[in-house]
């Protein structure tokens, strides 16, 4: 492998990796609150059934191996937030959406892609490419799917339920593996990265309009006084059993 494309794919996984790292904020909320609220798990359920791929598509090219390792990092965090929106569930609808997405996807449609693949497609180069054009395509409904959000931001006026962090990791995301798959000259990992990028763009703009207002600026003022309302709790807590011990 080219140093310089070794180098970019380096950059490009430690990047992904904070892709991949950034809803840790967002989960974190929910599990202080004990609920997912309006969050969304279609954009944690899509990457996890993304990631699953890549990990496929990486193990089977040759020097496929930095797309392997950061997307196997991938998966397992991403079923991490899959479970705790199981478990965390607003409501009984939300975490049976979540389980029967998650089955369908992660489960069923990547045992399917994988068993007809690995059984149907003797060809090493044609296998590369039909898993690859799903990679392409299912990256792209990645990318795409915290675009989803934006009607609420839009319709809202606030930025609570964007997570900022997810959308500008995108975009980063985006950018250097598109040079990464240019250098490489990979139209699988090229295309779908270049779109993200875009969309990314689209996302940090919708952000940038939005993370001022009134609305946004209420959101974020109810969530601090709720954090620091549950932080008295378990302050309190805290001296309550202390007492109790003494």
């Amino acid at each position: 492998m080219d140093t310089t494309l070794f180098i970019i794919g380096i950059i490009g996984n430690v990047i992904s990796v904070l892709v991949f790292m950034s809803p840790i904020k967002t989960f974190w909320r929910i599990v202080q609150s004990g609920s997912t609220e309006e969050f969304d798990p279609s954009p944690y359920v899509f990457t996890l059934f993304n990631s699953l791929l890549w990990v496929y598509y990486g193990v089977t090219k040759p020097d496929g191996f930095l797309v392997a390792t950061v997307n196997g990092f991938g998966a397992v965090m991403e079923a991490l937030y899959v479970v705790l929106f199981i478990v965390y569930a607003a409501d009984h609808a939300t975490r049976f959406k979540t389980a029967k997405l998650a089955a369908a996807l992660d489960i069923g449609a990547f045992g399917v892609i994988f068993v007809v693949t690995t059984f149907a497609i003797s060809e090493l180069e044609l296998r590369v490419m039909v898993i690859g054009i799903i990679c392409a395509c299912l990256n792209v409904l990645m990318y795409g799917s915290p675009l989803a959000a934006m009607k609420t931001v839009i319709t809202t006026k606030s930025v609570e339920y964007m997570p900022f962090f997810l959308s500008f990791f995108l975009f980063l995301n985006g950018g250097i593996w598109a040079v990464y798959a240019m250098l490489d000259r990979d139209i699988f990992l090229g295309i779908p990265n270049g779109i993200g990028f875009f969309l990314g763009t689209i996302q940090l703009i919708v952000y940038a309009i939005y993370m001022n207002s009134k609305a946004s600026q209420r959101s974020k003022e109810t969530t601090d006084d709720a954090l620091m309302d549950s932080a008295s709790l378990l302050d309190g807590h805290g001296q309550e059993n202390a007492s109790s011990q003494v």
